[in-house]
């Protein structure tokens, strides 16, 4: 049996993620970096104000450049099949 570009498109599109796994994973990502970031900055500063505000404005920027960062990357198309 030869090895056609139907067959890599197959085997390509049955291991693309789904928009509810890249949201699980987005999530729990977040939520880790949440917890490690409050802890470091209270380990810091011993103020749960702090690192309150710390983790709501960090996470409210890095949000975003993630966001303009994944939106580069799908104009490249290296990597890509």
């Amino acid at each position: 049996m030869l090895y056609t570009e139907s067959m890599d498109n197959q085997i390509s599109s049955s291991l693309a993620e789904t928009p509810l796994r890249s949201a699980a994973k987005t999530i729990s990502y977040r939520l880790i970096i949440i917890i490690l970031d409050f802890a470091s900055i209270y380990f810091f500063t011993r103020s749960v104000g702090v690192a309150t505000s710390f983790v709501i404005v960090s996470n409210i920027y890095t949000t975003i450049a993630y966001y303009i960062h994944e939106r580069a990357w799908n104009r490249i198309d290296w990597g890509k099949k």
